[in-house]
């Protein structure tokens, strides 16, 4: 989907890079919109969907609607923005976009993810995020979210494999690796499989014991 160029030169003009991408710049405005009008259109669904069940025995007859919003707080790539959260008169809307107790856009943690991936420590992630976002991120934190997809790799490990496959490519690449507080580069061994229908697999994923040249 591509974005109207004179609605994206309505936007850009008489602004500068900062007004644009800064701390509650356009950017930040943008995100604010769109991501309460996705929240807006959820709440529709919800009780479009509600509408058309008919009540319990017993249950009130008052079909649900909106009842007013909440604000809440989220860490986004471009820092923090306040969100009207629509609620409904049950209570029973619970938005796939921003769950009730998320904090974090999904993409604020995939950033988290990538520095720590690259070898940086809590500490080297921490002061990036102050500095690029303004963003107060503990170690904790940090900590909390790598811990979520370690678990996350060890669960896709331990995952159950097809008895047999046709295909299977072993290669390697080169990547800089964190461990006991030093980086080295290290080859990760892959092994890829391709099923009858033509759909790949990652079976499995070693670490080099020792550093490559």
């Amino acid at each position: 989907m591509s974005i109207d160029k004179d609605l994206l030169d309505q936007l850009m003009k008489g602004r500068t890079a900062s007004d644009l991408f800064g701390k509650d710049g356009v950017l930040a405005e943008l995100t604010k919109a769109l991501a309460e009008r996705a929240l807006s259109a959820e709440l529709e669904e919800h009780l479009t969907e509600e509408r058309a069940v008919p009540p319990a025995e017993g249950a009130s007859q008052t079909p649900n609607r909106l009842n007013g919003s909440s604000q809440k707080t989220v860490t986004t790539d471009s820092g923090k923005v306040v969100l009207d959260i629509p609620r409904d008169r049950n209570g029973s809307f619970d938005p796939m976009l921003i769950a009730k107790y998320q904090r974090r856009f999904p993409e604020f943690d995939t950033k988290i993810i990538s520095m720590y991936a690259r070898g940086m420590t809590t500490r080297e992630i921490q002061g990036h995020i102050e500095e690029i976002y303004g963003i107060e991120a503990s170690p904790s934190l940090i900590s909390a979210i790598t811990d979520a997809v370690m678990d996350e790799v060890t669960a896709w490990q331990n995952r159950p494999l097809e008895p047999c496959y046709p295909v299977v490519f072993m290669d390697a690449i080169r990547v800089n690796i964190r461990s006991d507080g030093a980086v080295s580069n290290k080859a990760v061994f892959v092994a890829l499989a391709i099923l009858p229908d033509g759909t790949r697999d990652v079976l499995g994923l070693w670490f080099q014991a020792n550093e490559g040249a």
